[in-house]
C-alpha cells in the first residue's frame, strides 16, 4: 500500500509543518529572497517553497540536519569560491540547520539568479520580435 505523501498548497503551509526554530529559518529565508526578488512569484514545485521570475528562480527545503537551497548549477558555479565550506551538488547547496544561514550571500545568489533570468527572458523576447517582424 502507498504512503500518502503530504501535498503542500502555498509556502505559509510549508513553513507551518516545521517546529517553530526552523519556521523562523525559513521565513528569513523566504524574506530574503522576496527583498531581492519582489517580482517573483511564489508557489510549491517538488514540493518545495519556489520563487518563479521568468522561470524558475530558487526553491528552498528544510531537512533534519540542513536547509536546502537550490539556486540552480549557474547560481552555485558563480559563487563557488564563497561556498567551498557547505555541502553542494551540481544546483544544491546545503546550509546546516545549527548554524546562521549566510543572508548576504544568500542574497547575491538570487540577484544573480534575478539578472540571469531576465537577460534570458530578454533574449527570448528579442528573438520573437525579430521573427514577428
Amino acid at each position: 500500500m502507498k504512503e500518502d505523501k503530504i501535498v503542500y498548497g502555498s509556502i505559509d503551509e510549508y513553513i507551518s509543518s516545521f517546529t517553530p526554530e526552523v519556521q523562523s529559518i525559513l521565513q528569513t529565508l523566504r524574506q530574503v529572497i522576496k527583498e531581492m526578488a519582489p517580482e517573483a512569484k511564489e508557489k510549491i514545485s517538488y514540493q518545495m517553497p519556489t520563487f518563479d521570475f521568468h522561470g524558475n528562480l530558487v526553491h528552498f527545503a528544510a531537512f533534519k540536519k540542513h536547509i536546502g537551497f537550490y539556486p540552480a548549477p549557474s547560481g552555485i558555479e558563480a559563487f563557488q569560491d564563497e561556498l567551498k565550506e557547505y555541502h553542494k551538488s551540481k544546483g544544491t547547496l546545503q546550509f546546516p540547520i545549527d548554524k546562521p544561514l549566510p543572508y548576504d550571500l544568500i542574497r547575491r545568489i538570487v540577484q544573480y539568479r534575478v539578472e540571469q533570468n531576465l537577460q534570458k527572458a530578454n533574449s527570448k523576447s528579442k528573438g520573437k520580435k525579430s521573427v514577428e517582424n
